[in-house]
């Protein structure tokens, strides 16, 4: 089963709620408060008021193009004891798959617990988001780029290098054939337009692509440049100024990046009581 398969019954096991006229028992006390009391069974599982009542309410904060009602919440709770009890009657549970998918809820719910106050203390200024923009600006720009396997032999790098120094050569001599050169030899969707790449935020380019244009001016050509994609050839095209561009992009961006500092510092305390070993040549 594909991963988005696992995430989709991930998300409709998350979502719990509606009412099924099947075996409906009737209410004693249509008004009770208590939230132990039983709404209905389903192979002997009981769901219980507070159970309805809290799925109901977590409904009412989405969007639907259903109607949300108490009877259609409890409809979906029961349908998902009953989807729960066929997985483990095909001991889906030990499927190395499932198995690792609950895993990473596992993680994720270990992290939200231990750090949710500190993420929730967060806080970015105006100035934070300001301040960062000032070293990693919003720039446009395109790509003539020469793809290289993940995995390349020795002969596949020399030759994408040995083309893509050509290429970088007839640009330093005759910058006005851009346009012709990157439609002819660049390997990206963006060839037919130049490899015009738009503007983007710093942190939607790779690393070593965005510090080879960290600071140059409109019209800069970098000599050919390695990333994971390959060998690229980068045209700055434009630069944005502050007022340019959306603060709450910048401010989510250094909450991101707090939100990371955290994560290392929790991970790295939890680490002082882990036993670990690494065998380092494996990471040449």
């Amino acid at each position: 089963m594909k991963t988005s398969n696992y995430l989709a019954i991930l998300a409709l096991a998350f979502s719990a709620t509606a009412f099924s006229q099947d075996k409906e028992q009737p209410a004693t006390n249509p008004r009770n408060t208590n939230p132990e009391a039983v709404v209905a069974t389903v192979n002997g599982v009981e769901i219980k008021k507070g159970q309805l009542d809290q799925a109901y309410e977590q409904n009412l904060m989405y969007v639907s193009d259903k109607i949300v009602t108490k009877e259609k919440v409890l409809n979906d709770i029961i349908n998902r004891e009953i989807g729960i009890k066929k997985a483990k009657e095909a001991n889906y549970q030990n499927d190395p798959v499932v198995k690792a998918k609950m895993e990473d809820v596992l993680y994720h719910a270990q992290i939200s617990k231990d750090l949710e106050k500190k993420l929730q203390a967060i806080t970015v200024s105006d100035k934070e988001a300001q301040d960062y923009y000032s070293k990693a600006r919003e720039y446009r720009t395109a790509h003539i780029l020469f793809r290289i396997r993940v995995a390349p032999d020795k002969g596949e790098t020399e030759e994408a290098m040995k083309k893509a120094l050509e290429v970088y050569k007839q640009l330093q001599s005759k910058p006005q054939l851009w346009p012709e050169l990157a439609n002819k030899y660049s390997q990206s969707s963006t060839a037919p337009t130049a490899g015009d790449l738009g503007y983007l935020p710093a942190v939607k380019y790779a690393p070593e692509f965005f510090k080879a244009i960290n600071g140059k001016p409109n019209g800069y050509i970098s000599p050919p440049i390695r990333t994971q994609f390959g060998l690229h050839i980068i045209k700055v095209l434009g630069v944005k100024e502050w007022k340019e561009v959306d603060p709450a992009l910048y401010k989510k961006i250094v909450y991101d990046q707090k939100r990371d500092r955290i994560l290392d510092e929790y991970f790295a305390d939890a680490r002082k009581t882990a036993q670990i070993k690494i065998n380092k040549e494996f990471l040449k």
